[in-house]
């Protein structure tokens, strides 16, 4: 059989054969592939170019990775002088000059009161590796076992790390309350929601009968991505700061997905001013490329020789993409345009809510955007005293966007969060037509539920949304 070069072109019908085979011959475990049944050739900053000759704006960015989007200059030159340079790509965690620019690089862009006293693991290429790696090093350092989450998390996909997250069924880590200002537990929600949230978790820090022995860590997430783009209030981060400081409990800050730029701040910890013990790093620092980092204070490096490793922790090529982007970010204040354009963009969103009841919810920060579907018809509200979240609406609006040319992600609880996280190079014609399009598609997925209300209430678990869960 043939075999088709990268990038070439390919006839509009053999597209559905290479999807067909996908189908047959990869595991059922695929999830993007699913709901985006498209095969890309061709990729530029915002743009795919599918086989079949489609345009779509990606507004998925690989899950955040993309921090630059899709085959940016610096990205594609900074690769070749490492191949055209006949350096080693594979060297275990040898020290070379890619690793030291690399390394130099991104401690410049830490918050300064780390980057000063702090210690790099490279850990294999995922983000879920990454987070392995930080509850080891914390149980490692503290000679404790325990650790502290949040209801809604979302670390990863390996053992560990979905212990952590908010989907786990063997709960073998504790679970606090994230501060949800939309569907706050305590039913009142803003500032006062955060605050009984801060008190449940110090009370039962404190509580010689709480059940909780003093932990390893706490992991959290500046902002939760998969479990909705729920940002953390400010003051609620400087608490768990204060909370974890006070009782010697590493503060572990999962930057995967927040990181470089994304939030409209280099880190999203910079935001509330947190400085913490550990942060993992992955997706965008790898200018594309796998990576993955933990970064942590120098007295927490309690390791022995060879106690963490991973044969493909010394990715050149990833390390020389990620300098370039991260020296890209920073030298062009791609954060600060992140939180311009960002804003604005929710500001349109919310706007848009006004004419469609089915928008329950806009939230994020900078280019990380949550647009939370309900069923504003139910007889019922939630328990939070919210309408309901509306999983078939999202996944509807989802397929009409793909229709339109437009990729979106879903996430949250129900999977009824339509999520954007487009690349930091986002011009403003760029970012006109993504909101366009995100509008036309949920006023045809209106449309179509409104026909056919047996699916759409057969539609409302979760169970019917094949994805992630948070």
């Amino acid at each position: 059989m043939a075999v088709t070069e990268p990038g070439a072109a390919v006839l509009p019908a053999a597209h559905e054969g290479i999807l067909r085979r996908q189908s047959l011959r990869e595991s059922a475990a695929r999830t993007y592939a699913r709901s985006l049944p498209i095969v890309p050739v061709r990729a530029r900053g915002l743009t795919i170019e599918g086989a079949d000759g489609r345009r779509y704006l990606d507004c998925l960015s690989g899950a955040g990775t993309l921090a630059l989007g899709h085959n940016h200059p610096v990205v594609l030159e900074a690769i070749k002088k490492v191949i055209d340079s006949g350096a080693p790509l594979h060297v275990l965690d040898l020290a070379t000059p890619v690793k030291d620019a690399f390394t130099t690089e991104l401690f410049a862009t830490l918050p300064r009161q780390l980057a000063d006293n702090a210690r790099v693991q490279f850990c294999g290429p995922a983000g879920t590796d990454a987070v392995e790696a930080a509850l080891k090093l914390v149980r490692t350092a503290t000679g404790r076992s325990g650790l502290l989450s949040f209801t809604g998390a979302y670390h990863g996909m390996t053992a560990g790390a979905l212990d952590a997250s908010g989907g786990a069924q063997d709960v073998r880590v504790t679970r606090l309350p994230y501060p949800y200002d939309y569907r706050c537990p305590y039913g009142v929600g803003g500032e006062r929601g955060a605050e009984l949230s801060a008190r449940w978790t110090e009370n039962l820090l404190d509580d010689p009968k709480g059940g909780v022995p003093s932990p390893a860590g706490m992991i959290l997430e500046p902002v939760q991505g998969e479990g909705g783009v729920i940002p953390a209030p400010d003051a609620w981060m400087r608490r768990m700061r204060e909370i974890t400081a006070q009782r010697s409990i590493p503060l572990i800050a999962d930057e995967v997905q927040t990181g470089v730029g994304r939030t409209g701040a280099f880190w999203a910890v910079e935001h509330s001013g947190v400085v913490p013990d550990v942060m993992v790093l992955s997706k965008a620092i790898g200018g594309s490329l796998p990576l993955a980092v933990v970064v942590y204070r120098s007295d927490l490096d309690a390791w022995k020789p060879g106690a963490h490793a991973g044969t493909f922790r010394g990715n050149q090529l990833a390390m020389a993409a990620g300098a370039a982007t991260l020296a890209y970010v920073r030298e062009n204040r791609l954060a600060e345009r992140a939180a311009l354009l960002g804003a604005r963009m929710l500001g349109q969103l919310q706007g848009l809510a006004a004419d469609h009841p089915s928008i329950g919810n806009v939230r994020g920060r900078g280019l990380m955007i949550g647009i939370e579907l309900v069923d504003p018809d139910a007889q019922e509200p939630s328990c939070t005293g919210v309408p309901p979240a509306a999983p078939a609406l999202a996944a509807a609006v989802q397929q009409e966007c793909l229709d339109r040319g437009l990729i979106v992600e879903l996430g949250g609880r129900h999977a009824a969060v339509v999520r954007l996280l487009p690349p930091l190079t986002l011009t403003d014609e760029q970012a006109t037509a993504v909101i366009d399009r995100l509008a036309d598609a949920l006023s045809a997925a209106e449309r179509s539920l409104r026909h056919r209300p047996a699916d759409r209430t057969a539609a409302l678990t979760p169970d019917t949304i094949t994805r992630k869960t948070p």
